[in-house]
């Protein structure tokens, strides 16, 4: 046999191994496809147009449910765990995780599950724990840090307060703790956040929709949220807290960088302005 011959015949035994190789997972995956009852490929355009990033209305879904439904978030987060990280943003800035939702409004339950499933902690969680230990050491080493204002420009000092709002769920060790957090930060003066004017206008002349362009989404609406204040959202929605800073000119829910005044004449609310570091928008009123 010429050494040509053989060559020739190495390659073909291993072409057809190749090919056999090859196409045992083509045939596996075929059948793979034939046996299970829910299809895996899917329409490209349904696909959630930044993908593979996770749809926004999920994200939004699981943030929100993160306040008060501890049943659907784990609905969401069981299935997929990385969403216990997710965070959301509200409008101008005001990002909130899962595990921040929580906090503020002292939902410790859903607090520490967000927790068994990977979420991050940070100061807020450790004050609506009752860490005091983790608390006391993270404002020593950082001077100042209680002054930062968490989602929605909520203080330090209120996440520890609704640390106690599941109370009758918490053993005695965990109230002293928590009490005893709470007298400490009202020992230091500044970690209850920002102090606003009061709103004593007529609230009712700035409720309604407000116009910037044609679209039927370009506008906003200024509504009373259920704390009776005034709050700005996208039109035909509930949105972040106005903050008083001035006559006619607010914050939007504690960020700093985004200023809305408004524009009256003969006490009538005629529109409103947007002024963010990089965008004025006017919007007027409809």
């Amino acid at each position: 046999m010429t050494k040509n011959n053989t060559s020739r015949r190495l390659f073909v035994k291993s072409s057809l191994f190749g090919l056999l190789a090859a196409s045992i997972p083509n045939i596996t995956f075929a059948k793979t496809i034939t046996d299970n009852s829910k299809p895996l490929l899917v329409d490209k355009d349904s696909l959630f147009y930044r993908y593979p990033s996770i749809d926004d209305a999920i994200v939004s879904d699981v943030v929100g449910k993160s306040h008060f439904d501890l049943d659907g978030v784990k609905k969401l987060v069981d299935k997929r765990p990385e969403l216990a990280r997710a965070t959301w943003d509200w409008g101008f800035g005001d990002w909130e995780s899962a595990i921040g939702a929580a906090s503020h409004v002292g939902r410790r339950d859903i607090v520490e599950y967000l927790l068994s499933k990977g979420a991050r902690l940070n100061l807020f969680t450790f004050a609506v724990l009752g860490a005091y230990k983790a608390v006391t050491t993270m404002v020593e080493h950082n001077p100042g840090i209680q002054k930062i204002q968490g989602p929605h420009g909520i203080s330090l000092l209120s996440h520890a307060k609704a640390g106690l709002r599941m109370k009758d769920t918490m053993t005695q060790d965990n109230i002293a703790e928590a009490e005893k957090l709470i007298a400490y930060l009202e020992e230091l003066g500044d970690a209850n956040g920002e102090t606003y004017l009061e709103m004593t206008d007529d609230k009712q002349k700035y409720l309604g929709d407000y116009k910037y362009g044609d679209g039927e989404k370009d506008g906003f609406s200024i509504k009373l949220n259920i704390r009776k204040m005034i709050s700005l959202g996208k039109i035909g929605q509930f949105g972040g807290a106005l903050l008083k800073i001035a006559d006619n000119k607010y914050l939007y829910n504690g960020t700093t960088s985004v200023i809305i005044t408004f524009q009256i004449e003969n006490n009538v609310v005629k529109s409103l302005t947007v002024q963010e570091p990089d965008l004025t928008l006017v919007a007027k009123k409809v």
